[in-house]
């Protein structure tokens, strides 16, 4: 704190010898003067870090001063002292950017705390918040080994993504890379537990089961528009918990934040499978009997998603549900300008449908293209672009015309997307899946101990390329790599974000209930 600058601006300078020794003991450089042409001047000649400035000085005042220090360094935190109680007084330093208002007679204390608050506040914050981990650290290990329940395993992705949030800008290197480690054991246990469990979710129906992508609609969604208010359902492709914790702060002047719950995406956590079930209310097999000529297996040509609106459709009509329905699947920008000037389709619905595609876009994107590598490090910076993105985005827009009408919204996802690390081999044939989290086809060879294998398709309700197909999921941070070539092919895939497999990223899926503010 010692290289801590600081210019102390007031006419009674001389009164203050006592506060500026008390500062200086606590290991800040303090300079004074006694007017605010001086004080331009110094401000002009010396990058402070914070200036404390009175309001009330002859000749030039404080309020004078501000703007003309403020065109000098506009990013330095100005701390303003004053006799005046006066509202308007106030109400200008405020509008004028001003980091702090101080009332006379002040306490060294009190100009210590406003000095910690605006200087250090992002360094105690980060000590503060390591120092808090630390603790925590040991109540979370004790979590992962008695979680049981779907439940359990929410609470602790939970509470492990907030801490990656509040980490974020940790200077300590030390506590991020526990942290990390605490995250991959995590993800570990996880994929034990799903191997343990997912067949029994799958095919038996009881109060250990969690809603999953082919029960979503029916047991989440639609009772909520059976209330008679008007519901948009946003399905935001490659949707994480931690990402909705960004974009969450944009949205608090238009909605109260009524649920925030997960669901379970089902296995391949990949859009042709977790969507379709969604929309459907069917899990793929079913959908391949009922309607073979809309769906498509992994080795077969065409578009996987070209039947979503159908399938709600068939879905609510099954149900009995009769409510005016509309759909809007936006994968371009310009559709997004499309939907903004002819939207009054969505207000009028009873039942309004938007799925959003862009963060699908992103992923890709990220793989193939060399900025959004360096744009998207890690998950820290995946954010941070996602916020960015969401914050200029038509969506944004969106949300804000139907928070104006009134309109309830839920916002999630098919699945999410974990960054991979760690190549697994894996060898097929033509025939087998690219995906790199997944991979279904005929004579399949890979290690069983690291994946996750289905050998009959069948029970776990997918359908079977041929007659001989299995399906493989790969688990935390792997990703299946072929022999050929495999070196190049390491370096392009890897640190790069996938989804199809098993981690808490892709498969616990945060479902949000926001209610329009009044």
């Amino acid at each position: 704190m010692n290289e801590t600058r600081i210019l102390w601006v007031d006419d009674e300078v001389d009164l203050l010898k006592s506060h500026i020794l008390f500062l200086r003991a606590k290991g800040y450089e303090v300079d004074a003067c006694n007017n605010g042409a001086d004080a331009v001047e110094m401000v002009r000649a010396t990058p402070y870090d914070l200036i404390i400035l009175d309001e009330m000085m002859p000749g030039m005042t404080g309020l004078e001063t501000l703007p003309l220090i403020k065109e000098i360094r506009p990013t330095t935190p100005v701390i303003m002292v004053t006799k005046s109680e006066e509202e308007r007084i106030m109400d200008k330093a405020i509008g004028s950017k001003i980091a702090d208002y101080l009332i006379k007679p002040v306490n060294p204390n009190q100009v210590l705390l406003s000095i910690k608050k605006n200087v250090h506040s992002r360094q105690l914050v980060t000590e503060q918040n390591t120092a808090d981990y630390r603790a925590e650290f040991g109540r979370i290990s004790s979590l992962l080994s008695q979680a049981h329940t779907f439940a359990d395993w929410c609470a602790i992705y939970r509470k492990l993504a907030g801490w990656e949030i509040e980490l974020t800008d940790s200077t300590d290197a030390g506590i991020r890379e526990i942290l990390s480690y605490q995250e991959q054991e995590a993800n570990n246990e996880f994929g034990k537990f799903v191997k343990r469990n997912y067949l029994d979710w799958i095919n038996r129906r009881d109060e250990e089961t969690p809603i999953m992508s082919h029960t979503l609609l029916r047991n989440r969604v639609f009772p909520l528009v059976e209330e008679g208010r008007k519901l948009t359902l946003l399905v935001i492709d490659n949707f994480r918990y931690d990402q909705w914790r960004s974009i969450n702060p944009l949205l608090h002047d238009y909605y109260d934040v009524a649920g925030e719950d997960f669901y379970c995406s089902i296995l391949p956590t990949a859009t042709q499978y977790a969507r379709n079930a969604l929309f459907a209310g069917l899990m793929p097999l079913a959908i391949d009997k009922l309607m073979p000529d809309r769906w498509l297996n992994d080795n077969e040509e065409g578009g996987k998603n070209k039947y979503e609106e159908d399938f709600l459709m068939r879905q609510l009509q099954s149900l009995g549900k009769r409510w005016k329905t509309s759909f809007d699947k936006l994968i371009r920008p310009e559709a997004g300008r499309r939907l903004i000037e002819n939207i009054q389709h969505v207000y009028d619905a009873d039942f309004s449908v938007i799925v959003y595609n862009f963060l699908d876009i992103l992923s890709h994107a990220r793989t193939e293209t060399e900025i959004i590598r360096e744009l998207s490090a890690d998950e820290a910076a995946f954010r941070s672009l996602t916020r960015s993105w969401f914050e200029h985005s038509d969506l944004y827009t969106i949300l804000k015309m139907l928070a104006e009408q009134g309109h309830r919204v839920i916002i999630t996802s098919d699945h999410g997307t974990i960054r991979v690390d760690n190549p697994i081999r894996i060898v097929g044939d033509r025939e087998t899946s690219p995906n790199l989290r997944y991979k279904t086809g005929r004579n399949l060879n890979y290690n069983p101990k690291e994946v996750f294998e289905i050998t009959r398709p069948e029970e776990a309700q997918l359908p079977q390329g041929n007659l001989t197909s299995t399906y493989v999921f790969a688990t935390g941070h792997d990703f299946f790599s072929y022999p050929n070539n495999a070196n190049k092919y390491i370096r392009y895939y890897k640190n790069t974000f996938q989804h199809g497999g098993i981690s808490m990223e892709e498969m616990l899926v945060p479902f949000i209930v926001l209610e329009p503010k009044r």
